[in-house]
């Protein structure tokens, strides 16, 4: 995949909307950039669809505009001409379609201000999002074990809720299903268990496959900060935590 004026725009729809992917894609193998840009740019898309009106459907319609792009590539066919959905149409697999419309689905929960039900639908969520987006990119960089990218991205999914908390509690959002001290330690110690999990099967991501898992670089030391002092998740008092790219670039590990 080369770049095009399609790859060159959604590289800017991701240095604008997501700045910390932008750096994991800058950092990687120069042939693996046009497929991360054109994921991480449906991501931005998808995001912030529910976030751009007050008038949930406005914010539906946006969402089902997505689902229908990734049901006709799925068909085969060719999608409406769009900066983002030209260059989806040629990386992705059917498996990959139907993977990435439950990651569009989902974000419906984002429109509206009802809670989670309970803790597997919170979970499903990060899955659905942080998850599916992971195992995508990955999957379309090369060779890897499923299991192992979605115990990687649940852990990146956490740490980047815990420190969206306070944004989504402003928007009168209710991102907790049990906000108790207690409970958010053992949330963050299960993001860390299966990140620690996840390292000990390196192996199993091809080197193609690993700068789809970079941004999950700063983690653990999130999910660390958490347990050490859940009340910071409530707080905004998270400290950022700049990854160590080049370390990645170098060493290939995550």
């Amino acid at each position: 995949m080369e770049f095009n004026d399609d790859i060159i725009a959604c590289a800017g729809l991701v240095e604008r909307g997501d700045p910390d992917r932008f750096r994991t894609v800058m950092a990687a193998p120069l042939a693996a950039r046009p497929v991360m840009f054109t994921l991480y740019a449906l991501n931005v898309e998808v995001a912030r669809a529910p976030w751009v009106t007050k008038e949930a459907m406005i914010a539906e319609m946006r969402l089902q505009w997505w689902r229908d792009v990734l049901e006709e590539i799925s068909l085969g066919k060719a999608p409406r001409r769009h900066e983002v959905a030209t260059p989806l149409s040629k990386i992705l697999t059917p498996g990959d379609t139907k993977m990435l419309d439950q990651l569009v689905a989902i974000r419906r929960w984002d429109i509206y201000k009802d809670a989670f039900e309970d803790a597997d639908h919170f979970t499903n969520y990060i899955d659905q999002t942080a998850g599916h987006l992971m195992v995508a990119t990955a999957r379309c960089l090369g060779e890897c074990d499923e299991a192992v990218v979605r115990d990687v991205a649940y852990a990146a999914g956490l740490a980047a809720w815990f420190q969206a908390v306070p944004k989504l509690e402003k928007e009168k959002r209710i991102p907790m299903v049990d906000g108790r001290a207690e409970a958010i330690q053992e949330l963050a110690q299960s993001g860390l268990d299966r990140l620690i999990k996840a390292r000990k099967s390196r192996s199993a991501v091809s080197k193609a496959s690993r700068p789809a898992l970079w941004s999950a670089l700063s983690a653990q030391k999130v999910l660390q900060q958490v347990i050490a002092d859940p009340y910071i998740v409530a707080e905004g008092a998270i400290r950022p935590v700049q990854s160590n790219l080049a370390w990645a670039a170098v060493t290939g590990r995550w």
